[in-house]
């Protein structure tokens, strides 16, 4: 039995992975979703306080209290920034990262380092009523959609369960200065379906940071493919497990 630990990206919950975690579980695996601080059952505690560092306390804090190990730590999106901190700070606990459609971060950038397009979200919350409130991506015409989701049922699914994202999510920087979290293995997986302009990911490295070839796997569907494609997904996830 492996434990997976499943983070969701940027305006999302938990519950985005409702259609993975069984799929997983079925294989008997344990399958950990929580919504981040701010997200779902704690969209109450959002604030302009909230941050990165935030939410890799939330996942350092949940591995400690259910004293998971060899944890494949998968992250979506936003959540590649998460899982890399919290790699840095727990990587005995770590077996395997899988950035998921992710920002893939260097010791000390933040989101907008990673993904410059970021910038322009923080200038206009800045500049917003509140100063720090992200609203979500707008729904696009297809293929691009809402996060690559176009079903009208599963458009108003994910519209039910986004939140704002406060700026400190996308300015504080990742720590990855613990020599250890180097060794832990990596897999990519690359949503490949069009998107909007401007989200182009950064080139994987053909070695990973443990010296082992680079891993990088694709699904043809847009970027919240636990939605779109959950088997095909999960399929990828259990070849870690």
């Amino acid at each position: 039995m492996s434990t997976y630990l499943l983070v969701h990206g940027a305006w999302h919950s938990g519950r985005c992975w409702e259609r993975v975690v069984p799929l997983l579980a079925s294989a008997g695996h344990r399958v950990l979703a929580p919504s981040l601080t701010g997200y779902g059952d704690t969209a109450h505690l959002l604030s302009r306080e909230v941050g990165l560092d935030t939410h890799v306390d939330d996942i350092v804090d949940l591995i400690a209290a259910e004293n998971l190990t060899e944890v494949i730590l998968v992250g979506h999106s936003y959540a590649g920034l998460v899982i890399s901190s919290a790699a840095n700070r727990v990587p005995d606990r770590i077996a395997h990262l899988v950035y998921l459609d992710a920002m893939v971060p260097e010791d000390g950038e933040s989101a907008a380092d990673v993904l410059p397009v970021t910038q322009a979200l923080i200038d206009l919350a800045e500049k917003s009523e509140s100063g720090w409130r992200v609203p979500p991506l707008p729904e696009l015409p297809p293929p691009a959609g809402l996060f690559g989701v176009t079903d009208p049922a599963d458009v108003a699914w994910l519209h039910s369960m986004l939140s704002d994202q406060p700026v400190r999510c996308l300015t504080q920087p990742v720590r990855l200065d613990n020599p250890a979290v180097r060794k832990i293995p990596r897999t990519h997986i690359h949503c490949v379906a069009d998107g909007p302009e401007g989200l182009d990911r950064r080139p994987v490295p053909a070695l990973q940071p443990n010296g082992s070839p680079a891993q990088v796997w694709e699904l043809p569907t847009g970027h919240d493919c636990m939605i779109t494609m959950p088997a095909e997904l999960a399929e990828l996830l259990l070849r870690l497990g």
